[in-house]
């Protein structure tokens, strides 16, 4: 534990019984504090549960997690990285989207997909697909949830999500998919670089 008076206590007897010295030297003292506090907090810096709030969004983005923003809770922040953390191995798999997802919504997920193990020229033709049921959206607008889904998911594999029995993603005004002959996913991508918004 470093004492109060940590740099005065290290000059000798003598010269701390001069008042002026003693308030001279208490000055260096006040502004080498920040600099020793600063060092002393180095180890918490990098602790998602103490770390200042711009840091934790920071150790986010480390993560490639771009979708941390200042506009959540600041604990469901902290949650997020510490979780994102843990779910690092399981990434693109169907454990890590249903804890993920439960972890933004607050709710139940069910995730079902086509993949699976197939002897040589048995694999179904069609590209891998992914049906997400959700009860609800959490915090997320549905343009947002989507792009969170497809940067976890393998880049071939197309998705839709339901809530309540109903497609949302993508949703009967998203039909260029279906009239293109595109898959939707390739739709939702032509789509976010033309402009379009497909906001609820």
């Amino acid at each position: 534990m470093r004492r109060d008076d940590w740099l005065l206590h290290q000059l000798p007897v003598g010269m701390t019984d001069d008042d002026f010295f003693v308030r001279f030297v208490t000055i260096f003292q006040r502004v080498a504090d920040t600099v020793v506090q600063q060092v002393d907090g180095v180890a918490h810096a990098f602790d998602p549960t103490v770390a200042p709030d711009n840091m934790v969004r920071l150790m986010a983005e480390w993560f490639g997690v771009d979708w941390v923003d200042s506009s959540l809770d600041v604990r469901l922040q902290r949650e997020i990285v510490m979780r994102y953390a843990e779910l690092i191995p399981w990434r693109g798999t169907r454990r890590g989207m249903v804890e993920l997802l439960e972890l933004l919504t607050g709710a139940d997920v069910e995730v079902r997909d086509t993949g699976g193990v197939f002897a040589e020229g048995e694999a179904p033709e069609d590209p891998p697909h992914v049906r997400i049921d959700v009860q609800s959206l959490g915090w997320n607008n549905r343009k947002d949830f989507a792009q969170i889904v497809r940067d976890e998911l393998p880049a071939t594999v197309t998705f839709t999500v339901w809530m309540a029995g109903s497609q949302i993603w993508p949703a009967a005004d998203d039909g260029a998919a279906a009239a293109t002959g595109q898959r939707p996913n390739e739709a939702i991508a032509e789509r976010s670089t033309t402009g379009e918004s497909n906001d609820a």
